[in-house]
Formats: structure tokens, C-alpha cells, sequence
């Protein structure tokens, strides 16, 4: 497979069970989302704590494999202007990375402001910095996922 726009994606048939993973990647950390097996709600499963690609690449292979992942959403870093900058870059990289280890299907998804939603729902809860630190990439992978499945949905609906 290949990096594929929104539309294409669902152009490929997933089998039954099939789940989306979604992923927030930032320098030091990777958030990870899981959807469900049909692919409607979105909820936050980890975070990989950055080392080598060769450690990272592997730790995604394995979830991949143990979770039946169908398709991969990755949060594209936009600048609110719609301009991508350098952290686009680097999201782009680890698609490559990813796509040179596995045949799979990826879609990038727009995530400006999802760290920022996030947070701000953190801090509404009372969340402690230290507890905000520890969840917060993995449930703005489920945030992006979840806008991806939504935006799925809605499609669907009028096709």
C-alpha cells in the first residue's frame, strides 16, 4: 500500500475486525489510538517513548499484528494557515519508515489543535501536570482517530 488520501482509503475493502490505529507523532514520543473492531469509536492505548526507529518500527509492528490494524491514521502537523512546516516533514519520514516495514494502508489526517483540545480538556477535569504528561499524546491520537472516523462516517452517509 501506500500514503493514500481520505477518499482512497476507503476505496480498499478492510475485512470484518479489522481495526484503524491512530497515531500522534511528536519528537519524543508516539501517541497511540485504537479503534474499535467497527471502527467508529477511537480510544487511547499508549504511548512509545522514542529511541531508534529500529525500537519504535518494532514496537508498532507488534500492536499491528496483535491488534489486527487494517489502516494507520497519522496526525499531519499543519500550520494554521494550512502551510506545512518541518514537523510535516518528519511525520512524512515516519510514514516512509513505516511503509518500508510493512504493507499497509495510510492516511494522514489534519490534527491542528489536537494537543491543544486535549490538554484543555485535561485541565477542565483537574488533571494533575504529571498525570497530563503521561496521557496526553496517546489521547490525542484517540482525538485524531476519532475526527477520521467521524469525518468516515459522514461520508458514508451521503454516498
Amino acid at each position: 500500500m501506500a500514503l493514500l488520501a481520505f477518499n482512497d482509503f476507503f476505496q480498499r475493502r478492510f475485512e470484518k475486525g479489522e481495526r484503524f490505529l491512530g497515531c500522534d507523532v511528536g519528537e519524543k514520543t508516539i501517541g497511540l489510538a485504537l479503534s474499535d473492531v467497527n471502527r467508529t469509536i477511537a480510544s487511547p492505548f499508549m504511548v512509545i517513548h522514542r529511541t531508534q526507529w529500529k525500537q519504535d518500527g518494532k514496537t508498532l509492528l507488534k500492536t499491528i499484528s496483535d491488534y489486527r490494524i487494517g489502516g494507520v491514521v497519522v496526525g499531519l502537523p499543519l500550520n494554521m494557515d494550512g502551510s506545512e512546516g518541518p514537523r510535516c516533514q518528519s511525520v512524512r519520514q515516519f510514514i516512509a519508515n513505516l511503509l518500508a516495514l510493512l504493507d499497509i494502508p495510510i492516511c494522514l489526517w489534519d490534527e491542528r489543535l489536537s494537543t491543544v483540545a486535549v490538554t484543555r480538556t485535561l485541565l477542565e477535569a483537574d488533571v494533575s501536570r504529571a498525570k497530563r504528561s503521561k496521557v496526553v499524546d496517546k489521547m490525542a491520537a484517540a482525538y485524531i482517530l476519532q475526527g477520521f472516523l467521524d469525518a468516515s462516517l459522514s461520508q458514508k452517509k451521503f454516498c
